[in-house]
């Protein structure tokens, strides 16, 4: 079997694009800053990937992503990055491509 991500179809594509959004919606808990230091993306990455795969700009893009505007999101869920979470995003954000 072939394991190229772009053998997929669109609409699956789409429909787990959508699925990985809504849980991340969801998810308010997990930090974007956790997220930098596990995988080196977060929300923001996605939302300006959207935006730029969609012709939109890096606000609309990221307002997908979190379902409001990113300043409302931020005020509400984003709690202030520790010292040991901004090493690890770092850390982790160097090994990308």
């Amino acid at each position: 079997m072939d394991y190229d991500v772009d053998t997929v179809g669109d609409a699956a594509a789409a429909a787990a694009f959508r699925r990985l959004v809504r849980h991340l919606q969801h998810r308010t808990d997990a930090q974007n800053v956790d997220l930098m230091g596990l995988a080196g993306f977060c929300r923001n990455c996605l939302g300006d990937w959207l935006a730029e795969a969609a012709g939109l700009s890096r606000e609309e893009g990221r307002g997908l992503v979190y379902g409001q505007d990113y300043a409302s999101w931020k005020a509400a869920h984003q709690r202030e990055a520790t010292p040991e979470q901004l090493a690890r995003m770092a850390e982790s954000v160097a090994r990308n491509p």
